[in-house]
């Protein structure tokens, strides 16, 4: 029997359990740090900025997952993922041809040209100079890998936005490192995004390091058997490549539309592209250093052309008769035969400003309410019989401050 003075037999426990954590803790902390410091003294601090790259979950442990963007840079090859090898073994569906047309962003645009990049290296901006074309600037697609962009069966009102890409931020992961290179290899309803954004560059990342993160959509117009589908997509890229630091390059938005099937067989018209009509559109960040921590340099910039563009309907890959035999996709005189498209009677639809601002909430939930130039607001606030408060910004409070 314990004493009076003893501490109950439960609370002893509980005590012991603690303790016996804390230990294991203090194990841990302590052995992670001295395999810090062996892989700092083995690579030195721009090897281990390198290798922290890779190491997607800090265990200073390279998977094959984690290796896979040094092998597909060592043998030029990428294997395709199992959800792309689903999408692409069907080749006899209609196929979109898409163009990409790219001017490069206006180097006097960013606040830094005006003392002439005092105190930034050419190797820091190597990958935003070089970049001057597209990377593939025509890309066959088929029809059926745009069915990302369809609606989900609860989301079939005209404006009702559905995420195709879902934030994975909150307030508890933060934001994403900028300790990175290579792109994670993209899944599901990334893929298509992932293909189309490759167009412009090789190092698409569809899910930004910062909020708001993801893509989302509408439906704008609605046919018998079309959907006319908005979007908006959050992406960025990166620019440089080890040895080099990185280099991010985030455009402000990524918006277009798709006049797509309802079966996703055929696309009728595709387009994406980052808006031009701000002065500044572009939001770029650079590290100075081998670590998370090293300075960050940030800058904005105006970018005056990023689009991708469908040269015309999806049309078969593979042509049939009336018996089904395959005939030749040339008529007997060696021109190429004309296909003549139905014309789309839509049913319902709303404008794209409205179709757009719907999509500008999602992102940014604190738009429901209007937010007004000094002296319009006064006026509103006159015709509404309401009080005005007012909110003064170094910036604009969404896209980037761009």
């Amino acid at each position: 029997m314990a004493g009076p003075g003893a501490a109950p037999p439960r609370l002893a426990l509980a005590l012991a359990a603690l303790a016996a954590l804390a230990a294991v803790k203090y194990y841990r902390d302590a052995e992670a740090a001295r395999q810090q410091e062996l892989a700092l003294k083995s690579l030195g601090s721009e090897g281990l900025f390198l290798f922290s790259s890779l190491d997607t979950n800090n265990d200073l442990y390279l998977s094959p997952e984690e290796f896979k963007p040094i092998a597909e840079k060592l043998t030029g090859v990428a294997p395709i993922s199992e959800f792309e090898e689903e999408e692409t073994s069907d080749t006899s569906g209609e196929t979109l041809s898409i163009v990409a047309k790219f001017q490069p962003l206006v180097m006097e645009t960013m606040t830094k040209s005006k003392d002439g990049f005092l105190g930034i290296s050419h190797v820091a901006l190597s990958g935003l100079r070089n970049w001057t074309a597209p990377a593939a600037p025509m890309s066959m697609l088929l029809a059926r890998q745009f069915k990302a962009f369809l609606p989900p069966k609860n989301k079939l009102d005209l404006g009702d936005p559905w995420w195709i890409i879902p934030s994975e931020l909150n307030i508890f992961t933060g934001y994403l490192s900028n300790n990175r290179f290579y792109p994670p290899p993209p899944k599901g309803k990334e893929i298509i995004i992932h293909r189309l954004l490759s167009m412009f560059h090789p190092r698409p990342f569809v899910k930004t390091r910062f909020a708001p993160q993801g893509a989302v959509a509408c439906i704008q117009a609605i046919s018998t058997f079309y959907y006319t589908i908005a979007f908006r997509i959050h992406a960025e890229f990166q620019l440089n490549e080890p040895p080099h630091f990185p280099f991010w390059f985030s455009p402000a938005q990524f918006t277009g539309y798709i006049i797509l099937s309802k079966d996703s067989s055929h696309v009728r018209e595709f387009k994406l592209f980052v808006p031009n009509s701000r002065s500044l559109n572009v939001d770029m960040e650079w590290l100075y250093g081998a670590s998370e921590s090293s300075n960050m340099e940030v800058d904005i910039g105006y970018l005056p052309q990023m689009e991708l563009e469908s040269t015309g309907p999806s049309i078969p890959s593979v042509i049939h008769d009336e018996n089904g035999n395959v005939i030749d996709s040339r008529d007997p005189s060696g021109e190429p035969i004309h296909f003549v498209f139905e014309e789309i009677t839509w049913q319902q639809e709303i404008p794209w400003e409205e179709a757009a601002q719907k999509l500008e909430v999602a992102m940014y939930p604190f738009k429901k309410v209007s937010y007004l130039p000094f002296t319009q607001a006064f006026e509103r606030a006159k015709a509404e019989k309401k009080l005005v408060h007012s909110i003064l910004l170094w910036g604009a409070l969404d896209d980037q401050s761009c």
